[in-house]
């Protein structure tokens, strides 16, 4: 394998001395002139590099140097070009959070993971859920709710209790966290091309806030939710280590 390669890495010293090691065994180009983005470091740095380079489509090639390491493979700096090589590739669309907030604001962010709504405060939030223009439940009184990609599915999503979702299926996941009432309602499995409205009740007295992956909006009055079908990522995989394999093995973990 001879594609141009950028390397990219996390603020961890671990990170930064692989990032000076693999410049001096491979070389390296401009991100914008690379073939493949190289990250290093754990999920959370994964998902800043997805958004930081969405733009230049250029496939990821993670190496976990993190705590959390699900979107990545295992770190080993000796015959990346060859892994490379052989690397598979899985294609990830991102959902897009659409905010209005108090003050009639519009804000639009992307999520690779999931969309959380959250109260801010003590009081309980009141939610009204919508999908595709129809209310189907009119007051979820909760600590907030979720929706996520099956690539999500296992974090976040996984610790309110919600469903892991096979990868390439085609369908996303809301999930309450701590929901209060409607009493037995634990969430719904939806197809991907769903578009998934929230209406804030009482905002100023039950304020609620909108976080897409690591960007928080607060003070949001109605949320809309839809997968993109203008944008897609594609990360790359260690074949005996992919994130189809991974998201299934996840399922039969206890």
């Amino acid at each position: 394998m001879t594609a141009a390669v950028a390397f990219v890495a996390g603020k961890t010293e671990e990170a930064q001395a692989a990032l000076g090691d693999l410049r001096v065994r491979y070389g390296e180009v401009p991100v914008e002139r690379a073939e493949v983005i190289v990250a290093l470091g754990g999920d959370g740095f994964m998902l800043r590099t997805l958004h930081r380079y969405l733009a230049l489509d250029k496939p990821v090639f993670g190496m976990k140097l993190g705590t959390v390491g699900f979107l990545m493979n295992q770190f080993r700096a000796e015959d990346l070009r060859e892994r490379l090589a052989r690397a598979q590739p899985t294609p990830l669309r991102p959902l897009v959070m659409e905010t209005v907030g108090e003050s009639g604001a519009a804000t639009t962010a992307l999520a690779f993971n999931e969309v959380s709504l959250l109260r801010q405060t003590k009081q309980a939030a009141h939610i009204r859920v919508s999908l595709n223009g129809v209310v189907k439940i009119d007051e979820l009184m909760c600590d907030g709710v979720l929706v996520c990609t099956s690539a999500g599915s296992t974090a976040y999503n996984l610790s309110a209790h919600g469903p892991i979702l096979p990868l390439g299926a085609d369908v996303l996941a809301m999930t309450p966290i701590s929901p209060f009432r409607p009493r037995r309602w634990r969430g719904a499995i939806l197809r991907a091309g769903t578009e998934v409205k929230f209406e804030i009740l009482d905002p100023y007295k039950r304020p609620v806030s909108a976080t897409a992956d690591s960007h928080e909006v607060r003070d949001v009055v109605e949320v809309t939710i839809r997968e993109s079908r203008e944008k897609t990522v594609t990360l790359l995989f260690d074949p005996e280590h992919n994130l189809e394999d991974r998201i299934l093995n996840e399922q039969f973990a206890y």
